[in-house]
């Protein structure tokens, strides 16, 4: 039993790192390589929040920093900066999971933007102390407010096909652990 226990939670962290890998591979592919276009939304950090915030147990905060140490060298933005961020705001997630998990989706989906937008303003605010060129604030801003927009369908797409729901008040696991 404690092996399946064990084995659902290494094929939930496989999963999210098939899934970051996917989306990550497709946001190197040059789709539109022309100027004047819209940043799209943050999917990879759409993926690790709606993880953390349903089944905290599944992602650790290790991994989670891996990816985006990762973001940040294949990407190449300041390294470390926005890895840094996104554990911070995750962490602050996972805290409060346990809390939030008889809240409905709307309270959640607010919760989560406030998050989003405290590490985005705040990682702005740190690269403009530094001096690092940036993009300009609106095309930072619609990016935040498309990332906030397409997390419901993030969670929706992981409940429907990946079967990642929040657990229930006083759900037990398999042997009888309280989660």
């Amino acid at each position: 039993m404690a092996e399946s226990t064990a084995s659902a939670h290494w094929s939930y962290r496989g999963l999210y790192l098939l899934l970051v890998a996917i989306v990550g591979f497709a946001q190197l592919l040059p789709f539109s390589p022309g100027p004047g276009t819209f940043p799209g939304p943050d999917v990879i950090l759409l993926i690790t929040c709606a993880w953390v915030v349903r089944r905290p147990d599944f992602l650790p905060t290790l991994l989670i920093a891996a990816v985006f140490l990762l973001g940040d060298v294949i990407f190449m933005r300041p390294l470390g900066l926005w890895a840094a961020f996104v554990v911070m705001g995750t962490e602050f997630l996972r805290m409060r999971a346990v809390a939030w998990r008889d809240l409905n989706f709307l309270l959640e989906w607010f919760m989560v933007a406030g998050v989003l937008s405290a590490m985005t303003l705040v990682n702005r605010l740190v690269l403009w102390v530094i001096f690092v060129d940036q993009p300009a604030l609106g095309l930072t801003l619609i990016r935040l407010l498309g990332t906030i927009a397409v997390y419901p369908l993030v969670v929706l797409l992981a409940a429907r096909f990946f079967g990642l729901r929040k657990l229930a008040p006083g759900a037990v696991d398999r042997l009888g652990h309280k989660h």
